[in-house]
């Protein structure tokens, strides 16, 4: 369920990419102290167009610097997320550093985040630092240092939808049954997935003119990972029916590209409620969606020819029901 990284291709933007535009909006230093809008309020320093949300919700006021020092430490530190030029072209010359060159960036983009955040420990945009250091460590599949950052974001913003789902995804893949603290972490995790479905219309902010078509797939990706969390957490605990549910909600929110993992869970969850056929249906979809050659695909051959064997009332070998990869 690793779709975070394909969510922000999707937009080709930064959602809260606002402090970007500090001084492009007819202001090219901070305004002096005490000066107001018509409203009585203090304008923000370097304030661009308006932020774009969903028809008649509430805007959330992107975070924003506030001095010109401000400003250039954020651009500077925003720089270190991404891998340089040489970085890119060390890469594609040697695809077996890609890893190796991943962790140095997502390392650099964590320092540089804390070391703004230590320099200016009120800023509104620290949390445009720790976001991408988030997503980094969360495409090397790195749970802990993902987890972390994401709990760094949530921390100045308590109802980021893109963390939220994060972190309970972390959360939800990493509990064990053996866990002393199962159903607190279950809680936890279920609580911001749920929480991700409300925030998601309400708490994210795109630039001005981002293609309503790229603003929609965004949403509804998220979404679909959210129900995923949900669904997940309900499986693990052996709520079945629940787990149906929430898992055919995560396909249905984003059916251009269903997460391979769910399809097959969503089949499992069938299977465990002796719904044969209709798991059969949904294991051959995940077969579909998947090479035999994988970890998954394996996985998902092996449910539908247990299936295949159950409704055709051929005997069923004796082997347990396929468990679909940890993430």
């Amino acid at each position: 369920m690793k779709r975070i990284a394909m969510s922000v291709a999707i937009l080709s933007v930064t959602v809260w990419a606002a402090a970007q535009n500090y001084g492009q909006g007819g202001q090219q230093t901070p305004p002096a102290a005490g000066q107001a809008t018509q409203s009585g309020q203090a304008a923000p320093a370097g304030q661009a167009a308006p932020a774009q949300v969903a028809p008649g919700l509430p805007a959330k006021r992107p975070p924003q610097a506030k001095t010109q020092p401000e400003f250039d430490a954020w651009k500077a530190a925003d720089a270190s997320s991404r891998p340089t030029p040489e970085e890119q072209a060390a890469a594609q010359k040697s695809p077996a550093d890609t890893q190796k060159i991943m962790a140095a960036v997502a390392d650099r983009a964590e320092k540089a985040a804390d070391d703004f955040a230590t320099k200016f420990p009120e800023s509104e945009v620290r949390v445009l630092l720790y976001k991408p250091a988030m997503r980094n460590y969360h495409n090397m599949n790195n749970a802990d240092k993902t987890e972390a950052m994401g709990r760094k974001v949530l921390s100045f913003d308590g109802d980021d939808p893109e963390a939220l789902v994060i972190v309970s995804e972390v959360i939800a893949e990493r509990t064990r049954e053996s866990d002393i603290d199962k159903d607190q972490r279950y809680d936890e995790a279920m609580k911001m997935a749920q929480k991700a479905t409300q925030t998601v219309e309400t708490d994210t902010t795109f630039n001005q003119g981002t293609p309503q078509e790229k603003i929609d797939a965004y949403k509804a990706l998220l979404k679909s990972n959210a129900y995923s969390v949900m669904g997940t957490i309900d499986f693990k605990k052996n709520n079945f029916a629940a787990a149906q549910a929430n898992l055919q909600k995560s396909i249905d929110a984003y059916p251009a590209e269903p997460d391979p993992v769910v399809v097959l869970r969503l089949a499992l969850s069938l299977d465990k409620q002796d719904k044969y056929p209709d798991a059969l249906k949904v294991a051959n979809r995940a077969v579909e969606l998947t090479q035999e050659s994988t970890q998954i695909g394996t996985l998902a051959r092996r449910e539908r020819d247990r299936l295949q064997q159950l409704t055709g009332g051929a005997p069923v070998p004796a082997q347990p029901v396929a468990q679909p990869p940890k993430n």
